[in-house]
């Protein structure tokens, strides 16, 4: 097959589908009209793909017209309405374009139809998935995002390469059949756990639902990069650069699949496929080749990381199972369980401590106690507690708990181990498959050996673990080890904003959003909720030249806001000059830029005198007529709007929680799940401020989901918010 008939073929499915698309919207308007609304569910960007590269809202089905119009125009290799247009390879990419855009309105009508999504698949992607996974793309948890088109070869060739991508923390997204048989159905078949938490994501079984990955590809330049709808240049240079996906197609390719094709690499996405195809090198639209051919499945993923450039760390631990972050969230079921520790089956507990280095043997394992292959009969539980002892000559006492919330993250990396909680309260599964495979206990210590050493090794230099197996030594240690996360507590609560005199920046999102800066200090956590104080404190340590700068805050220019001099001259430089100042304390004047990646929205409700939250989980509509998902299309993108705030939910049980606007006593709603997630912090809070009924002052959805509703709520209870100075 030469590249001429790729190109050959391309044009022909870009007319088959214009067409296609062309005869499903005249017939599905006929059908429901053309005021029927067209815009995908849980997006504020109506059809992203249209929205981002045309600048056309697609509100209804009579609105799409407009994109055919601009589609048929790029088929015929002339510039669309907003200028858009590839000159890359002779203009052939226009048509790819135009395919893409044909095929987001087709997929808009599927699920008009309600034929979008299938059984067992994801369809849509909305912005809320985006922005939680944010965080986890930009610190590498999440190396890159493979779009699988097609099933393998065989079932043993599926299985490899979607296990070589989770190794690689990488995504592998499923789309498409062939002869009825998919990559879901072959991974199903071999029992391999699906779901994004398993790093595995059935958008659909036919290829059309491709879309939906570009469609969300899409969204991150206009959520993280501050770009605008029209801006088409940015946003195709944008996801060239930063979008960390390619797309690899397994055993068919036909007509329309090419003009697909032709679209993905007007993005720059590569193309990884095991079939007999033409090869492109680099293109102008793609960092290195475009169009590869790997037939070996063993060497499929690192061909496609290859392809792509991406950096990915691959943990080399000898462990008789997989191990890396796509095993994180994995769950071990009873019906799979062998053993289990804590939870309410035993009791279990995990404690990090500071040694003297003379006094430890790196990479000491030891088993005090039976292990997981002496259980009677009949019995699946066990008492467990892990010791993990830790020397360095940069060693700090901040750093202990730090280090020992990694327990849980590098025990979740193995395959077919859970781990819950932490501290007294953790819960730890080991599958029946892990076990026949050779797990026992000592790979525990074998695991957080490896890791604290390769993630902090510029504070650990010595690492033993001790695991205690008799409930007897179990509970003797626990005494101690409780007296221990009592005092943490205490310190790290008294610490405060004043009690220091460097905070922290995080620019980790920067990479992402490049305008963004957060300002991390004691009393205000990032806007991720990842990130403390005393975290950014133990990552500058560790990697000085890191995204965890300290700022020595200096003399403060008004202490109400929450300025200083230091600060505000970093914000200006590390903005890349957007920002010359920033309040650490106001919602109001010069608040703190958001990224995209917020736990929750902070937003003015000036009728109520007063400020709503609204976490990314809460899928209503809040009282200032707006979704979670609509507000983030304001706040998100790197940049200050005041009135609007994205910030971490343990923010607002701060003393410094928009104190500048009378801090607590503002909050006037928010989502019921949200107040009882926090509400043993808010309680307390409410009584230091000398208001303890204001927590039921605090209206939820079950009470008000409009203004109205709102504002007769808070006359009724007194909410201490309408008789406060206005914040307008």
């Amino acid at each position: 097959m030469s590249a001429d008939i790729l190109i050959q073929l391309g044009t022909k499915g870009a007319e088959a589908v214009l067409q296609l698309t062309r005869d499903a919207l005249e017939k599905t308007i006929k059908e429901k009209g053309d005021s029927q609304q067209a815009a995908f569910d849980g997006t504020t960007y109506f059809l992203p793909l249209a929205n981002a590269l045309l600048k056309i809202e697609a509100k209804t089905l009579g609105d799409c017209r407009q994109i055919l119009t601009q589609a048929q125009s790029l088929n015929d290799n002339k510039p669309a309405a907003s200028g858009l247009t590839i000159n890359a390879l002779g203009g052939i990419l226009n048509k790819g374009i135009a395919t893409l855009l044909c095929e987001e309105v087709l997929a808009c009508l599927k699920c008009i139809n309600k034929e979008h999504p299938t059984k067992d698949s994801a369809g849509f992607l909305p912005d809320t998935l985006l922005r939680s996974l944010g965080i986890q793309l930009v610190d590498g948890r999440i190396a890159g995002i493979a779009v699988i088109l097609g099933p393998a070869k065989d079932e043993a060739s599926a299985v490899q390469l979607v296990r070589d991508f989770q190794k690689r923390s990488i995504v592998s997204i499923l789309v498409g059949a062939k002869d009825g048989v998919t990559l879901r159905s072959q991974l199903e078949k071999q029992k391999v756990e699906m779901g994004l938490e398993n790093y595995i994501v059935p958008l659909g079984d036919d290829y059309l639902s491709a879309i939906y990955a570009v469609n969300w590809a899409v969204r991150a330049p206009l959520m993280y990069g501050g770009f605008k709808s029209g801006q088409w240049k940015e946003i195709l240079s944008y996801m060239q650069q930063k979008v960390p996906a390619f797309v690899v197609l397994l055993g068919h390719v036909d007509e329309v699949l090419v003009a697909t094709g032709l679209g993905v690499l007007s993005m720059g996405f590569p193309i990884i496929t095991d079939l007999e195809v033409p090869q492109l090198g680099k293109i102008d639209t793609t960092l290195y080749e475009a169009l590869v051919t790997e037939k070996d499945y063993r060497k499929l993923a690192a061909k496609c990381i290859e392809t792509r450039g991406l950096k990915v760390k691959v943990a080399n631990i000898d462990l008789p199972v997989p191990y890396a972050p796509a095993f994180e969230g994995e769950r071990v079921r009873k019906e799979q369980l062998h053993v289990e520790f804590g939870g309410k089956a035993s009791l279990s507990f995990e404690y990090l401590s500071i040694k003297d280095s003379n006094t430890l043997e790196d990479g000491k394992v030891e088993i005090i106690g039976p292990d997981i292959d002496t259980l009677a009969e009949g019995v699946r539980s066990m008492p467990l507690a892990i010791i993990v002892e830790v020397a360095g000559r940069k060693m700090q006492k901040d750093f202990e708990p730090i280090l020992e919330r990694q327990i849980h993250r590098f025990i979740n990396y193995a395959m077919g181990v859970m781990h819950i909680g932490q501290r007294d309260m953790n819960w730890i599964r080991i599958s029946r498959d892990a076990y026949s495979k050779g797990f026992r206990l000592r790979h525990f210590g074998i695991v957080l050996h490896a890791m604290l050493h390769q993630e902090y090794n510029a504070i650990v230099d010595k690492v033993q673990v001790k695991l205690y197996t008799r409930e007897k030594d179990v509970t003797s240690l626990l005494a101690g080890a409780q007296k221990v996360f009592s005092e943490r507590d205490e310190r790290i609560s008294g610490m405060t904003d004043e009690s220091v005199d460097t905070f922290y920046s995080c620019l980790l999102c920067q990479s992402f959003a490049p305008n963004h800066v957060c300002i991390v200090t004691p009393e205000r956590l990032g806007l991720c909720g990842a990130y403390s104080w005393l975290d950014a404190k133990a990552s500058f340590e560790i990697t000085p030249t890191g995204p965890n700068q300290p700022i020595i805050k200096g003399k403060p220019l008004d202490e109400r806001l929450g300025q200083w001099q230091n600060v505000n001259d970093f914000m200006l430089e590390k903005s890349n000059r957007a920002m010359e100042k920033v309040s650490m304390y106001s919602l109001m004047d010069a608040p703190q830029s958001s990224c995209g990646c917020f736990e929750c929205i902070l937003a003015i409700m000036p009728e109520a005198n007063g400020v709503m939250v609204v976490n990314r989980d809460h899928p209503g509509m809040t009282p200032c007529g707006m979704t979670f998902t609509t507000l983030a299309g304001s706040v998100g993108g790197g940049v200050q709007t005041p009135g609007f705030l994205g910030v971490g939910k343990l923010y607002l049980a701060s003393k410094k929680f928009i104190s500048a606007e009378g801090g607590l006593k503002r909050l006037v709603w928010m989502p019921k799940e949200l107040k009882e997630m926090l509400a043993e912090k808010l309680k307390a809070r409410c009584a230091e401020i000398g208001e303890p009924d204001l927590f039921d002052k605090i209206a939820d959805e079950t009470i008000a989901t409009t203004s109205d509703e709102l504002l007769a709520y808070l006359e009724k209870v007194g909410h201490p918010a309408l008789t406060m100075p206005a914040l307008i």
